[in-house]
């Protein structure tokens, strides 16, 4: 069986069928997947997260500078950003986007250490949950962005699959005989283009961790903090924990953010589990038991120097200076806008996401660089003008018949000089607008104190020296404030939080 390949004119063979449990391809020469494997699937952006912030936030201490030259020196590279496909259409301005991955390979763990992992073997290169980092050009805050394994979105070349299957999907692309190396840089590159794609913005940085690392930082860093509503037990995952607070580490610390059955929402709430774990591991390299002792600081830098592999030109030391003033509370979490659970044609479970203009305006958003007070304040406010120095043209876009001749009466009552009325382009304006020439402002905002509640806006077509004023279904008349319209909704991701938050979860 073969495919037609988009973007080479090629025929390739297909790669592997999709695990309907698991969700993910593996390469040709991977270990078959078992039932008792496809249990043990990992939730591996923890991993990747906890990881990085290990070299970033203990980059601030005191002898940071030499912790980030032994990262550097350490950390494995890997030619993970694309020359193409990698494109911003959403302005970030000089903020710095990272996509963070986990992957299962479990190669250089002992049996003695697969055993206490309640797992096996597996030179797969299969990745769980992705997650994008954004950090703004400051360094004052991080929010993270979780991708969930299933979500269905359209990877270049392939048409539409479970994200996952990417990295799966670039990694057949590199020759046969590539290296372990060159395999992992072809999965990377299309799942940045993948995610690119997805969410409008430039992938600048890649960070990839992999199970055994995950498990000696946990272990490394004494533990960490969670609350859980209730008691957690699963065969599965092998979780075994009681309901309430508690420090969790090593191999109950995998099975945390392992743990899918059993939950209320499944995947929904392991992710939920992921960032409180990433949230309780950011509180404790924060605290003073581990900033003040040298010995665990260099543990865990090089723990995770150890279970990282990073893109070529990530310079780890600069990340940790930029980020130095960040605390729990300026990093937030959450999981892309989703619509929900849904079926695929070959009958698999997907995540549909919302659609591309949602997702990008919410990346849009949480991208947003907030103006420097300063500039705000050098901000000078609008002359004021007289009603008498506005020349005003009224248009009827409100679909009632004859109310820009009645709005224009008012105005000129009012002392405005209109100089003609007439119906708009549309009769299916909601909002009232007021729209002038650049450099107009006084008199716009003259108009507006007679209309309150307008949209004022800048227009290429008005002529300077008049006001447009744009009739919508919400006018109520010269003097009087325009129908308040409903909230725009605000596009969020879900289950939103922050790395201080530390109530109970599921």
């Amino acid at each position: 069986m073969s495919y037609h390949d988009d973007r080479t004119g090629a025929s390739r063979p297909l790669p592997p069928r999709l695990d309907p449990r698991a969700g993910r391809p593996s390469r040709p020469d991977a270990a078959g997947d078992t039932a008792g494997s496809g249990r043990r699937r990992l939730a591996a952006g923890a991993r990747v997260v906890a990881g990085l912030l290990s070299l970033v936030l203990l980059g601030t201490s005191g002898w940071g500078w030499y912790l980030g030259r032994v990262a550097d020196a350490s950390v494995n590279r890997t030619n993970a950003i694309p020359t193409s496909g990698n494109e911003q259409t959403v302005d970030t301005g000089e903020a710095m986007n990272l996509l963070l991955v986990g992957n299962d390979s479990r190669a250089g763990a002992t049996e003695e250490e697969l055993a206490l992992l309640n797992t096996e073997a597996n030179p797969g290169l299969n990745t769980d949950t992705m997650i994008l980092a954004h950090v703004p050009a400051d360094g004052s805050a991080a929010s993270f962005v979780s991708f969930p394994r299933d979500s269905y979105v359209e990877i270049p070349g392939y048409g539409w699959d479970k994200l996952n299957a990417a990295y799966a999907y670039g990694g057949m692309e590199a020759p046969d005989g590539a290296s372990d190396a060159a395999v992992q840089a072809a999965g990377a590159q299309l799942l940045i283009q993948t995610i690119s794609s997805l969410t409008g913005l430039r992938i600048d940085h890649y960070a990839e961790v992999d199970l055994l690392g995950f498990f000696k930082l946990s272990t490394v860093v004494g533990g960490v903090e969670v609350n859980l509503c209730e008691p957690a037990k699963d065969s599965f995952s092998g979780v075994d924990l009681p309901a309430g607070v508690q420090t969790i580490s090593g191999e109950q610390a995998l099975a945390f953010v392992r743990q899918r059955h059993g939950l209320p929402r499944g995947d929904f709430d392991r992710i939920v589990r992921q960032q409180t774990f990433i949230g309780g591991m950011i509180r404790k390299m924060l605290s003073d038991n581990v900033l003040l002792d040298l010995g665990k600081q260099r543990e865990l830098v090089q723990a995770a120097a150890d279970a990282l592999t990073v893109d070529q030109n990530l310079d780890l030391l600069r990340l940790a200076q930029q980020m130095q003033s960040v605390t729990p509370g300026s990093i937030d979490f959450q999981t892309v806008p989703y619509v929900g659970t849904d079926r695929d044609e070959q009958d698999r479970s997907i995540i549909r996401l919302e659609d591309e203009e949602t997702l990008q305006a919410f990346f849009a958003q949480l991208s947003a660089e907030p103006a420097p007070a300063e500039e705000a304040a050098e901000t000078e406010a609008p002359a004021v003008v007289s009603a008498a120095d506005v020349d005003v043209e009224v248009y009827n876009g409100s679909g009632i018949s004859g109310l820009a001749g009645d709005a224009g009466e008012e105005l000129t009552a009012s002392g405005f000089q209109v100089t003609g009325t007439a119906n708009a382009d549309s009769m299916d304006y909601e909002v009232t607008e007021i729209r002038h020439a650049a450099g107009d402002e006084a008199l716009a905002a003259a108009l507006a104190a007679q209309v309150p509640g307008a949209i004022t806006k800048v227009v290429d077509d008005a002529t300077s020296g008049t006001v447009q004023l744009v009739l919508g279904s919400d006018f109520n008349g010269v003097g009087q404030a325009v129908t308040a319209a409903p909230p725009a909704p605000v596009t969020e991701g879900a289950d939103a939080r922050t790395a201080a938050d530390t109530d109970c979860i599921n």
